[in-house]
């Protein structure tokens, strides 16, 4: 109930008034039964504004530490994620991808709309990477279609790693349904995954119009840490030299 009063009293309409959301193709996602969302991940505010451009709701699985929280900031926290479409984490799996598996896979037997990012985590420079895959392993077990979907100028509304951004309108644009059932009962082969999962994130690319990046986000934000560290260290020493220069005795 409260998601709804998110959406439409609340949330929603400020949303809708400050930033003017725009969709393509949402008449691609089905009215009804399960169905999962595979996404690009920009920014934070991903998830506030997919929901605002779609009639149905989308689920999405988070940290259980979200819903954890004791006092009345606990309480307004888990009321908060609960209604914006989030729900945690089943933590009595052995890990986090196979409690979110689990999680989404009661959700899509109730019918529901499930969002996914692929990535794993936000893209730091705009650009898409590996598509991890447990959203293949999810549409095979769950027997459901996938819709592809890109958000667009929500890293520039929302910067990863800023407080403010720029103005800008932010839109959804959704591709085709993917159906997989020729792969039916084949979610235990790395290779179908593999396949699957880059199919999916072909379709997000095309949708987006980001350049990809064959590598998983994780690995390419440790390696540009690593870059900027060593750039940085070099920085030092360099001028750590033009003053040693300078002191030294000719």
């Amino acid at each position: 109930m409260f998601y709804w009063f998110l959406k439409f009293l609340a949330l929603g309409p400020l949303l809708k008034l400050i930033f003017r959301p725009w969709a393509e193709g949402a008449e691609n996602v089905p009215r009804e039964g399960p169905v999962i969302l595979a996404s690009n991940h920009l920014s934070y505010s991903d998830w506030l504004f997919l929901p605002v451009v779609m009639p149905r709701r989308v689920t999405f699985v988070a940290k259980a530490e979200y819903f954890e929280g004791v006092g009345i900031k606990g309480w307004l926290q888990k009321t908060f994620f609960s209604g914006a479409g989030q729900v945690p984490i089943d933590r009595s799996s052995g890990s986090a991808a196979a409690g979110a598996i689990k999680t989404q896979l009661r959700l899509l037997e109730q019918g529901e709309i499930c969002g996914i990012y692929p990535e794993g985590t936000r893209s730091h420079d705009g650009r898409l990477y590996r598509g991890r895959t447990g959203v293949a392993r999810l549409a095979l077990e769950a027997g459901v279609p996938v819709v592809p979907l890109a958000v667009i100028n929500t890293n520039v509304v929302a910067p990863p790693g800023k407080i403010y951004g720029t103005f800008a309108r932010p839109g959804v644009r959704f591709g085709m349904p993917l159906d997989f059932s020729r792969y039916e009962g084949m979610e235990g082969d790395r290779y179908i995954l593999r396949a699957i999962t880059d199919e999916i994130m072909y379709e997000v690319m095309r949708l987006s119009g980001q350049e990809y990046v064959d590598l998983y986000a994780q690995d390419a934000k440790k390696r540009d840490r690593e870059t900027e560290r060593e750039a940085a260290q070099d920085k030092a020493r360099a001028e750590s030299d033009e003053v040693w220069d300078e002191i030294r005795p000719v």
